[in-house]
């Protein structure tokens, strides 16, 4: 955490401080905002490595701001809901948001999932084994950081990009929701297998061309998950 830029967007007040003081106290330069058209601005000035955004502010809203941020930049966002529901999770995914903390939190509970995000974020996605793919449908280059369906490129955040890397380059393998959980998202992330199951469904929606039917993104049920190659693959 030393060294890096945090921005904090939130309209509570005594949150933002407590947030502020959480990670000058782990070394980073903080900045805040108490609603979105500020953050904005911030974000533009400050060019943060991380920002911390709340759902509910007045004027410009987190989603908004977040869909913003988006068309921009792959900064990481975590975003601060008191709504722990599927739906809502999806909604942040659907704007770009990388990870979720509900409130109320415990402070050591935000900068564990900060460092892991800021973690993930930094290291390069696993490329051992096949770096292309292609079977005229989905077209996979992890060596661009690239991904196409139908000859459109596909917008994923960080987080899902390391999820889609890890079950294509373990190709044919049933991997387990805690073994995706801990080599994705990392050790901080131990109870949160709903996580596993929440991204799968979002990146079937991006990838698939029918989610409820999915050729790529295979269920074993109870298990795990699979990415499943087609034969007929051009690469």
């Amino acid at each position: 955490m030393q060294g890096k830029r945090i921005l904090v967007i939130d309209d509570d007040y005594n949150l933002c401080q407590m947030i502020k003081f959480s990670f000058n106290r782990a070394g980073a330069q903080v900045y805040t905002a108490s609603d979105g058209r500020e953050g904005l601005h911030q974000f533009y000035q400050h060019r943060p490595d991380l920002i911390v955004l709340d759902v509910r502010m007045p004027d410009i809203d987190g989603w908004e701001t977040c869909r913003q941020i988006r068309l921009l930049s792959n900064i990481p966002i975590i975003m601060l809901t008191t709504l722990d529901k599927d739906e809502e999770i999806v909604r942040g995914l659907d704007y770009g948001a990388d990870d979720f903390v509900t409130k109320p939190f415990s402070r050591e509970v935000l900068m564990a999932r900060a460092r892991a995000l800021l973690r993930r974020t930094e290291l390069p996605a696993e490329s051992d084994g096949e770096n292309t793919y292609n079977d005229g449908h989905l077209v996979i280059d992890l060596t661009k950081h690239l991904v196409f369906v139908q000859g459109k490129p596909v917008q994923l955040t960080a987080t899902e990009y390391r999820l889609l890397t890890y079950l294509f380059q373990n190709a044919g393998q049933v991997l387990t929701y805690q073994t995706i959980l801990d080599r994705v998202w990392g050790w901080e992330y131990h109870d949160s297998i709903d996580y596993v199951h929440v991204y799968l469904s979002h990146l079937r929606r991006k990838l698939e061309e029918d989610p409820r039917c999915p050729k790529y993104l295979l269920t074993e049920r109870g298990i795990g998950y699979r990415f499943e190659k087609f034969t007929t693959s051009l690469s």
